[in-house]
């Protein structure tokens, strides 16, 4: 089975499709860093759109998703920008997670894996 590697960097790369699998490393926001955690989430989200595109599938396609956030507090909030975004009856599985994330600019972290479509 092949593996297809996208937008490949020195430490990781962004997506890794293997057969009908989409694995997407964790995205953070990097125009938002510093930003409200919805400002970032919508930055990031934004960036699985395009990953997920690139790979050849969509969010439609989600099978798993863990989501990092720096303050658990800020779970409503990152939950309202997610509860529009996600599309309706095609929900992946699911975690959220307090971490303490890279730097401390970032307060939000994704990770999904996605079926190709």
């Amino acid at each position: 089975m092949s593996i297809r590697r996208i937008r490949v960097g020195p430490r990781m790369s962004q997506a890794v499709v293997h057969g009908e699998t989409v694995y997407l490393a964790g995205q953070v926001a990097a125009q938002a860093a510093g930003g409200n955690v919805t400002e970032q989430t919508r930055e990031i989200l934004a960036t699985i759109d395009a990953l997920l595109a690139e790979a050849g599938t969509d969010k439609t396609r989600l099978l798993s998703t863990t989501i990092y956030l720096a303050d658990m507090a800020t779970f409503a909030e990152m939950n309202a920008v997610w509860e529009t975004w996600v599309a309706p009856g095609a929900t992946p599985a699911r975690a959220t997670v307090e971490a303490r994330l890279a730097a401390p600019s970032y307060t939000v972290e994704i990770v999904c894996i996605a079926a190709k479509s």
